[in-house]
């Protein structure tokens, strides 16, 4: 039996995004699949009990610190972290949101969803993007094993680092089982981008070519807002699209999930990812899709969706069309996407994601 820890000290709810999906559902497969180790989750006050699942081996540490205070989590996750690895003996410890201690007083497994601010540092802060360079390229070095999300990611993590192939397991995210159940007998007229507003999304270029002329349906943007926010809420008002194009801000899965049960098509024009659940999702619910042709968006669809070049407009023009015209639900690429969807299990990224803790 092995003695597990998970570092979410990192966790925002509803402030993170992606990783936050991953780590709930990665918590709740892990729980479905193994009953013989013991899981210590540290947390931090922002986050309650609810992120561990209600089984006798999973063990929910809260710890004094606010996430939101970048410096002092930061602190904590350094210098008290590695007191309480000790402190409760552990084997390993999982670290899912790309940082992890440095003095490691157990084994250090450190997920890195991706590598912007190495592909990308312009989206960064400049008195964030020191932290990120640090503390990843340490976290990279430091741990026994790396989990990286695409093999895109794995890539990055040879280039920017010189991380050997053999030290990385590629684990894909997995797909909830429920959005295959979504309804979706009555689409309604809106195409949807689940979605955080930052740069490298490119939502910019999306509203800019949904505002070329009059369309007989809307633009839904669904997501947190992000360092791009106020420039996307201003180009919308400047195209006079205020009342063709909604930004939802942060929602509910279980909102999310009304909309892709709703949404004529689905649009994903980002020029950078790790992964890009929202692509997987849809393809899931049956929903037609249109994907920029990032190699983390070809890797999850494998030519099941409408790919376009995201730095260009007339690309994406042409993908908007062809992913609303009529017949666009019945089309084969719609069975494929949902035929390929199903092999992003929760439970097999638990199993493999167990499989790298324990080797």
């Amino acid at each position: 039996m092995a003695r597990i820890g998970v570092n979410a000290l990192y966790l925002i709810p509803g402030g993170v995004g992606g990783t936050e999906v991953y780590l709930r559902e990665l918590l709740r497969a892990l729980a479905q699949i193994d009953t013989a180790n013991e899981y210590f989750v540290f947390g931090n006050l922002e986050t309650q009990d609810d992120l561990v699942p209600r089984q006798s081996n999973f063990h929910w540490k809260q710890q004094a610190v606010h996430a939101k205070n970048r410096p002092a989590r930061i602190l904590w996750e350094q210098g008290v972290l590695p007191m309480e690895a000790a402190r409760y003996k552990l084997d390993v410890l999982l670290n899912p949101g790309f940082t992890a201690p440095v003095i490691e007083m157990a084994a250090n497994v450190t997920v890195f969803h991706d590598l912007q601010h190495k592909r990308h540092p312009e989206y960064f802060r400049w008195f964030d993007l020191p932290f990120w360079n640090f503390l990843l390229w340490a976290s990279s070095h430091r741990a026994k094993r790396l989990i990286a999300v695409t093999e895109a990611t794995r890539k990055d993590l040879q280039v920017f680092y010189g991380i050997r192939e053999e030290h990385v397991n590629v684990v894909h995210h997995g797909v909830e089982p429920r959005m295959f159940a979504l309804p979706r007998q009555k689409p309604e007229p809106f195409v949807l981008c689940v979605s955080t507003l930052h740069p490298h999304k490119n939502l910019d270029r999306l509203v800019r070519v949904y505002g070329r002329k009059k369309r007989d349906y809307q633009l839904v943007l669904a997501g947190m807002r992000g360092f791009h926010a106020e420039a996307i809420e201003q180009l919308v008002r400047d195209l006079n699209l205020t009342d063709q194009v909604t930004l939802t801000g942060w929602i509910s899965r279980e909102d999310l999930f009304g909309y892709y049960s709703r949404a004529l098509a689905c649009v994903q024009p980002s020029t950078f990812e790790g992964f890009g659940m929202p692509v997987l999702e849809a393809m899931a619910a049956g929903v037609p899709l249109a994907c920029s042709n990032i190699p983390p968006h070809c890797e999850v669809v494998n030519d099941t969706a409408i790919l376009f070049d995201p730095l260009d407009e007339d690309a994406l023009e042409a993908a908007l069309e062809n992913v609303t015209s009529p017949g666009a639900a019945q089309s084969p690429l719609v069975a494929a996407a949902r035929r390929r969807a199903r092999e992003f299990t929760w439970e097999r990224t638990a199993r493999r994601t167990l499989d790298a803790l324990l080797s």
